[in-house]
């Protein structure tokens, strides 16, 4: 007789729910604004904040905003820890020839989520994007450069048929570009991370805003990048 699947537990999704919007955030918030988000009562959020700041996963500042804890960087470093330690070198040097940040991103169901992150050393004005920032899969230059290494019986959602075309455009030339989709105002340049071994589907990136870069050549660096890192995992 098959054993009753047990039912999900609501608190534990919510908690989780809390860190997925304070990643999301572009700045810290209030316990109304995270109630508001999750669409409950702000006591409940206020009791699930409590425990998830004991744990160290979500910090409060000064003025009672909140944002995602020191914690959360320990338990992030785990993830992939082969694949952050060889990227964060050729991210670092890529970001500080080009004044741009530059981050990794993998594939996470039917979303997109950056995995590490290097802002430029001496840049004015960067774009940051933070570790845990996730957008759908179907929008973003990392996400197109990831669904053209799959094929469609492998795509996790459906897809329309211009982000068909803008798919199949990147696997063609060997590298994807957004503009204004993810962060108003923001262009970004990504190529696939073509790992042997068995890994989520990968991107590497860099995000700026306006000007008259040439994706071609950004794209070139990403590639050097991504190959560097390839041999190191896979050789």
């Amino acid at each position: 007789m098959p054993v009753p699947e047990a039912p999900a537990s609501q608190t534990l999704s919510r908690g989780i729910r809390i860190l997925e919007v304070l990643a999301d955030a572009r700045d810290p918030l209030t316990i109304d604004e995270v109630a508001g988000r999750l669409e409950v009562h702000r006591s409940v959020a206020y009791r699930l904040v409590r425990t998830l700041e004991d744990h160290g996963l979500v910090s409060r500042d000064a003025s009672g905003r909140l944002a995602l804890g020191a914690r959360m960087a320990a338990l992030a470093a785990g993830v992939a820890h082969d694949l952050q330690a060889e990227a964060l070198p050729e991210l670092t040097a890529v970001a500080n020839e080009l004044g741009m940040t530059c981050f990794l991103a993998v594939l996470d169901h039917d979303q997109c989520v950056t995995l590490a992150s290097v802002e430029p050393r001496h840049a004015i004005a960067s774009v940051a994007q933070r570790p845990g920032a996730r957008h759908p899969i179907t929008v973003g230059a990392p996400s197109k450069a990831i669904l053209s290494t799959l094929t469609p019986d492998q795509w996790p959602v459906p897809l329309s048929a211009t982000l068909r075309d803008e798919v199949a455009a990147a696997a063609e030339r060997g590298y994807a570009t957004s503009a204004d989709e993810v962060i108003p105002t923001v262009q970004s340049v990504a190529v696939p991370l073509r790992l042997r071994h068995p890994a989520r589907p990968a991107a590497i990136a860099v995000v700026h805003v306006g000007g008259h870069a040439d994706p071609a050549a950004l794209a070139r660096r990403l590639q050097r990048s991504a190959d560097l890192i390839r041999e190191a995992l896979d050789g």
